[in-house]
């Protein structure tokens, strides 16, 4: 329900409490806030309302035009492989624009900006997650129990760190605030700290043995985390994109 509708259930928890059901004190109204479209407000009586078998499916097709030069860089891949990556990036688009905002706030959804690949966006999200599945499988199989203690790690790496410890408080944040977008700004900001690093140090081609290990150790627990928190808001996150 929207936000005007806050004080009809605080008067109807009151009642239901004081008419002895014990549970009615403890109701919890999540109330939203509104959406509003670049052109104003979503209005039924003037017909400024959307579909939303149709947004989804403008969503899709915007995905697959976006993601047309990237996906085409692809080797192997299929009609239906493309198709089924334009679903997953499109979906990820409108769902985490709209997740990224405590629901109980106003917000503007902008379809456009939604399905940008950069900024606090889904598609940035996941084309992060699938760059570092594409360093994983280029890596191949690596034993990660050789990880030395003593590796020296630079303050990037230091920081990367500390963003994946930061996971479960997000979480435990978003459950008890009832707020899904402690999670969601939470995965934006690690992928974003992983950029920097990934821009700043090499992982694949380090000289140094330990050194390169670890950092295919670390990225692989980012992507791990990404894919964990995404899945937490019913998010997909394509292994290629």
């Amino acid at each position: 329900m929207g936000n005007e509708q806050n004080y009809h259930f605080q008067v109807l928890s009151i009642l239901l409490d004081k008419l002895g059901f014990k549970w009615g004190k403890d109701l919890v109204h999540f109330s939203y806030g509104m959406v509003e479209l670049p052109n104003g407000k979503m209005k039924s009586r003037e017909g400024t309302v959307v579909d939303a078998d149709d947004l989804i499916a403008t969503m899709i097709s915007d995905a697959r035009q976006m993601s047309a030069d990237k996906v085409n860089k692809l080797e192997g891949i299929t009609e239906k492989e493309a198709q089924e990556i334009a679903r997953i990036v499109g979906m990820g688009a409108l769902k985490y624009f709209i997740l990224k905002v405590d629901a109980r706030k106003n917000m503007l959804f902008n379809p456009e900006e939604s399905i940008d690949f950069n900024g606090n966006t889904g598609p940035f999200i996941q084309y992060t997650y699938a760059r570092i599945r594409s360093i994983l499988r280029k890596a191949g199989e690596v034993d990660l129990t050789a990880l030395a203690n003593d590796t020296e790690l630079s303050d990037k790496e230091i920081s990367l760190i500390q963003h994946l410890q930061g996971f479960q408080a997000a979480v435990k944040q978003a459950g008890a605030d009832y707020n899904p977008s402690c999670i969601a700004n939470y995965c934006y900001e690690l992928v974003k700290e992983y950029n920097q690093f990934y821009h700043d140090f090499s992982v694949l081609r380090e000289e140094d043995e330990k050194k390169r290990l670890f950092r295919i150790a670390l990225s692989a627990a980012v992507s791990q985390v990404v894919k964990n928190g995404m899945g937490l808001l019913g998010i997909e996150v394509p292994e290629r994109m």
